[in-house]
C-alpha cells in the first residue's frame, strides 16, 4: 500500500487550508503528481486500486495516477485532512493573536483540531479495508494507492512505528508528493517498508505552508 501525498496547492496568500474547498494544485503541483505517478508506474507492480481524499488537490494529484495505471478514482473521507481551528489564517499572525492562544494550550491532542489518535484510527481503518480488496487474480491482491495529506500520512507512520503521536510539524517527513509504503504480514501487522521523494527536485522552489 502506498500513501502518496498530494502536490503543491495555488496558495498565494500562504493560509492553512485545511479542508477548505477550491484549493486546487499549482502549476508545480500537477507536476509534481505526475512525477509521483511516473515513480508509480516505473516500478511495475500491478495496482488493484486507486483511493483518494475528497479534497481537491487529492483528486487532482489522483488524476494521473488514474490515466497511467487505467484506474477510476474512489474516494474515501477517512483519509481527508484533519480539521483545524485555524483555517483560512496565516499561521505566522495567528499565533501572535492572544484570541488564539486558548487553541494552542494542548500539543498532545493537538487542541487546534482533530486529535491525533482520531486520524490515525480513521487512517488505519480505511488500510485495513483497502488490504482486504478482491484480488486482482489468483492469490495476488495487487497493490493499493492512497493519495492523502500530509499529517494523516506522518501520524499513520508515527503509530505503526510505534512512535508517539506528538510532534514537531517542522520535522515531518512526508514531502509533497512523495509516496510512503506499506505491507501487512501473514500476522496482520502493518509495518513500513519504503518513502520516496520522485518530485525532491522540485521541492526547493514549492511553497509548501498551507498544512495542517
Amino acid at each position: 500500500m502506498h500513501l502518496v501525498r498530494h502536490g503543491e496547492v495555488y496558495n498565494p496568500d500562504h493560509v492553512l487550508y485545511g479542508r477548505l474547498p477550491e484549493f486546487h494544485l499549482s502549476q508545480l503541483g500537477r507536476r509534481m503528481a505526475q512525477a509521483a505517478a511516473d515513480e508509480l508506474v516505473a516500478r511495475e507492480r500491478p495496482v488493484a486500486a486507486l483511493i483518494a481524499s475528497p479534497l481537491v488537490r487529492a483528486q487532482e494529484s489522483a488524476a494521473p495516477i488514474s490515466s497511467a495505471l487505467r484506474l477510476d478514482i474512489r474516494t474515501d473521507p477517512r483519509i481527508i485532512e484533519p480539521s483545524n481551528h485555524f483555517e483560512g489564517k496565516v499561521m505566522e499572525k495567528a499565533v501572535k493573536n492572544p484570541v488564539n492562544w486558548p487553541w494552542l494550550v494542548n500539543p498532545l491532542r493537538p487542541s487546534w483540531g482533530e486529535a491525533y489518535s482520531s486520524i490515525v484510527a480513521r487512517m488505519t481503518a480505511a488500510m485495513a479495508d483497502a488490504f482486504e480488496l478482491p484480488p486482482l487474480s489468483g492469490d495476488d491482491p495487487g497493490d493499493v494507492i492512497m493519495v492523502s495529506h500530509q499529517l494523516p500520512i506522518w501520524v499513520t507512520h508515527l503509530s505503526l512505528a510505534g512512535e508517539r503521536l506528538m510532534h514537531d510539524p517542522r520535522q515531518r517527513r512526508c514531502n509533497l508528493s512523495s509516496i510512503t509504503s506499506f505491507e501487512r504480514g501473514a500476522d496482520g501487522t502493518i509495518r513500513e517498508v519504503g518513502y520516496t521523494d520522485p518530485a525532491g527536485e522540485l521541492q526547493g522552489v514549492a511553497v509548501d505552508v498551507g498544512a495542517v
